[in-house]
C-alpha cells in the first residue's frame, strides 16, 4: 500500500521486474533494499539533514535543527554493505526477490540524539519541531525481515546504527572544516552561505 507516489514507482518497478522474469525467463531480481545511508546521501533525506546540522551547529555555523515528525521509526542502514547485497543478488544461479534491511527500527529522535551526542552536545538545545515539515500521509513505523538473504545470500549488515551515524556525521564535521578552511564539495554546493552567488555566475543559474 505505496504513500507517495514514490512508493508507487517502486511497487510499479518491482511487479513489471517479476513480470518479464516470469514471462521471458530474463534473470531480473529484486533488491528491496530498506533505508541505506551513507556521507554522501542526499541533504533532503532526514539523515543527512541531521549529520550535517549537527556538525555546522558543532562548528558555530548554524544554530538550530527544525524536523518534523521526531516520531516516525524506519530501519537505517549502511549504504555500502547494501551494495554489497545487491551484487549478492547478481551472482545467485536463480533471479529471486530479496529484503535487504537491518531488522531493527529507529526513531528519528533517537537519530538526531545520538548524533549530537557525537559531538558531545544536547538534541534538547537545538532541536525544534516544524508542522510544516510533517508528511500529509507518513508511514511511521518501516522495518525489514532479513532472514531470506541471511539465509541465501549470506548477507547481514555489519555496521549498526550507532557506529552509521558516527560516520555520517563526522564525515561532515570533517567537511565543515575543511570548508572553512577554502575547500568546496560540489554536490553540497548549494548549501554553503553565500554559494548561491557563485554558482549563479558560473552556470547562469536563477538562484
Amino acid at each position: 500500500m505505496p504513500s507517495s507516489p514514490y512508493a508507487a514507482a517502486k511497487l510499479y518497478a518491482h511487479w513489471i521486474t517479476k513480470i518479464y522474469r516470469e514471462s521471458y525467463g530474463l534473470f531480473a531480481a529484486n533488491g528491496i533494499l530498506f533505508n541505506h545511508e551513507s556521507p554522501l546521501r542526499g541533504l533532503e533525506f532526514v539523515t543527512r539533514k541531521i549529520s550535517n546540522s549537527v556538525a555546522q551547529i558543532k562548528l558555530g555555523l548554524k544554530k538550530e535543527l527544525k524536523l518534523g515528525n521526531i516520531h516516525s521509526m524506519r530501519d537505517w542502514g549502511y549504504a555500502p554493505e547494501y551494495v554489497e547485497a545487491m551484487w549478492k543478488i547478481l551472482q545467485q544461479d536463480k533471479p529471486d526477490d530479496y529484503v535487504i534491511a537491518t531488522g531493527e527500527e529507529h526513531s528519528v529522535l533517537e537519530f538526531a540524539e545520538l548524533a549530537f551526542k557525537v559531538v558531545g552536545l544536547n538534541w534538547k538545545d537545538y532541536v525544534i519541531i516544524d508542522e510544516n515539515l510533517k508528511r500529509p500521509l507518513d508511514v511511521n513505523f518501516l522495518k525489514g525481515n532479513i532472514k531470506k538473504a541471511n539465509n541465501l545470500l549470506g548477507w547481514k549488515p555489519k555496521t549498526n546504527f550507532q557506529e552509521l551515524i558516527k560516520i555520517m556525521v563526522e564525515e561532515d564535521l570533517n567537511k565543515w572544516k575543511r570548508w572553512l578552511k577554502g575547500e568546496r564539495f560540489p554536490w553540497d554546493a548549494s548549501t554553503y552561505p553565500s554559494e548561491g552567488k557563485i554558482l549563479s555566475n558560473k552556470f547562469k543559474l536563477d538562484i
